[in-house]
Order: C-alpha cells, then sequence, then structure tokens
C-alpha cells in the first residue's frame, strides 16, 4: 500500500496536524510538511511578510512533486503538507504523480484568521493570510482526484473523512 496524498489549503487549515494524526492512522505512511522544503529565501520572503510569487513557488512545488514520488517508488504512502493554492501548483505537482490524490480542508477566512491569531508560525505572518485567499483557485470540477473536507469539525472526524474517502482509498492500492 502507497500513495501520495497532498493536504491543501491556506496557511491555518490544519494540514500539518491532520497530515500527522493521518500518518498515525494510515498504515506505513510519512507526513512530510512541505514548508519544511522552501527555500531560504522564500523563509525569508513571507518572514518579511512578503508573498511569494509564482516564481519563487516553482522549484518548491517540484521538490515537493519529487519528494512525494520518491517516497511512493519506495513504498510508503506520502501525506504532504502544501497549500497547492492554484491550479496551475496543482498540475505541476500532477505531472511526476499520476495517482496522487488532494485533499481541500476549506475553512472561511473568519475561521482561519481566528485559528493564525491563536498560534504561532515560524515565518508565516497572520498578515499574509489574506494574500493566500486572494491567490487561492477552489478546485473545479474536472479535478477529479480532489475531496474537499469542511474544517468546522475535529481533527478525528476530518482524518475519518479522509479515510473513508472512495477517492483516498482506491488511491493507496
Amino acid at each position: 500500500m502507497a500513495g501520495f496524498i497532498v493536504l491543501m489549503g491556506v496557511s491555518g487549515s490544519g494540514k500539518t496536524v491532520v497530515g500527522n494524526a493521518l500518518a498515525e492512522k494510515l498504515e506505513n505512511a510519512n507526513f512530510v510538511d512541505g514548508d519544511n522544503l522552501h527555500s531560504q529565501r522564500n523563509v525569508d520572503k513571507m518572514a518579511a511578510g512578503i508573498p511569494l510569487t509564482d516564481e519563487d513557488r516553482i522549484d518548491w512545488l517540484k521538490l515537493i512533486a519529487s519528494v512525494g514520488h520518491d517516497q511512493v517508488a519506495h513504498g510508503t504512502t506520502c501525506i504532504m503538507a502544501c497549500s497547492a493554492l492554484k491550479r496551475t501548483y496543482r498540475d505541476l505537482l500532477r505531472e511526476k504523480n499520476p495517482s496522487m490524490r488532494f485533499v481541500y480542508l476549506k475553512g472561511s477566512f473568519e475561521l482561519i484568521n481566528k485559528r493564525i491569531s491563536q498560534r504561532s508560525h515560524q515565518y508565516m505572518p497572520s498578515s499574509l493570510l489574506q494574500s493566500q485567499f486572494n491567490t487561492l483557485e477552489e478546485p473545479e470540477s474536472d479535478e477529479n482526484d480532489i475531496i474537499e473536507i469542511s474544517i468546522d469539525q475535529s481533527v478525528e472526524e476530518i482524518v475519518q473523512a479522509i479515510v473513508s474517502a472512495d477517492l483516498i482509498i482506491k488511491s493507496l492500492r
């Protein structure tokens, strides 16, 4: 059993918390926080409150795709936290990983802003949340490798919804 699952959504949507919980629930799964794969240049920009551009994200997305691909090739299910805010980003991730599945952790600006104000992130200031919502291109109907999960429920409920989804189950066989 191996697969590549990308938990996508804006900062504060719960990608890391859900990713860790999902990796614990699935057999032979490894969680990777895509934030840890950013270049120092990207980290410095975000820490300074400067939103990343598409150009800033290209090498990061390619690295994410490669890390996930390598883990699946070694028989491990890779659960990756990656905002994947635009369709072009998701398409780039799909290039090397045709069996990849996305889980869109969806929440309102108000809910996520409240969560962010109650946490500390090493380089993602809450001031960048609006830019993430501005950049976000919600999945389109032809993106049939994405399930949408509302984040206004417990982590346990979110994880259960993910592991129960036919799209995810079929990708792990």
